[in-house]
């Protein structure tokens, strides 16, 4: 396991040896955070079991090489798309959100835990002493692959840690929003999809409060290649979307 930390304006995920102790996921979208796995969510962990070990991503997204993808804003830039595509999340349209961005919805994996211990044991440094401190009420995190049909696929982690008051969810926001103080890890890639080699980076994230809580989000590559701008896009708009089952 290693730990995020936030260097030069980016959050970087440090290998063990290095200092570290498992990445931070940010309490967002009503206290979302994103992260890495969770203790007792490893390999053989609560998720685990979902058939065979993981595999290449290439293998698992084998259905986005079918040039199928619909562009339903053909020459728009990324920023109008990132914003039209944000609206339609809002309104609980998800593939036409993923249309306005260009891609497609691959994978969509949602788990939820609604006790207090469980907001522990997926925390880190300050963040979890706070939460031992100010238990929250729920933790809903999901994980979602969207693919452009052309091999080029990314993978998006949501969390969204929730709170008893909007006072607490803030309180937790102020903690959570230090650098350096911790985080809520996200599921773990390779048990949930089933997909090695994957690494939730933290370069690509959007954060949010939402009601009694906070979502954060982030996307990163998990075979082709995205540019930042789109990553940056597809957690924006991911933090957006609905988290719970």
């Amino acid at each position: 396991m290693g730990r995020w930390i936030t260097k030069n304006g980016n959050r970087v995920y440090l290998e063990d040896g290095k200092g570290g102790s498992g990445p931070l996921v940010a309490v967002a979208a009503a206290v979302v955070l994103a992260g890495g796995g969770v203790a007792g969510v490893g390999a053989g962990g609560l998720f685990a079991g979902g058939g065979g070990g993981a595999g290449a991503a290439s293998e698992a997204f084998a259905g986005n090489a079918a040039g199928d993808v619909v562009d339903s804003l053909p020459g728009r830039s990324i920023k109008t798309r990132r914003a039209e595509a944000g609206e339609s999340a809002k309104k609980g349209k998800p593939d036409e959100a993923w249309s306005k961005l260009k891609v497609k919805q691959l994978r969509r994996e949602v788990h939820d835990l609604e006790h207090a211990a469980e907001c522990v044991a997926a925390a880190t440094g300050k963040v979890r002493e706070f939460l031992m401190r100010t238990p929250c009420s729920s933790l809903h995190r999901m994980l979602l692959a969207v693919g452009d049909g052309h091999r080029n696929a990314a993978v998006i982690s949501v969390v969204r840690v929730g709170f008893r008051s909007r006072k607490q969810a803030a309180a937790f926001e102020k903690v959570e929003r230090v650098h350096g103080s911790g985080d809520v890890r996200p599921l773990d890639v390779a048990v949930v999809l089933g997909v090695a080699g994957v690494k939730m980076t933290g370069l690509h994230y959007a954060s949010r409060p939402e009601g009694y809580g906070m979502v954060v989000a982030e996307a990163d590559n998990a075979t082709g290649h995205f540019d930042d701008e789109t990553l940056d896009a597809l957690a924006e708009v991911a933090s957006w979307m609905p988290v719970k089952k």
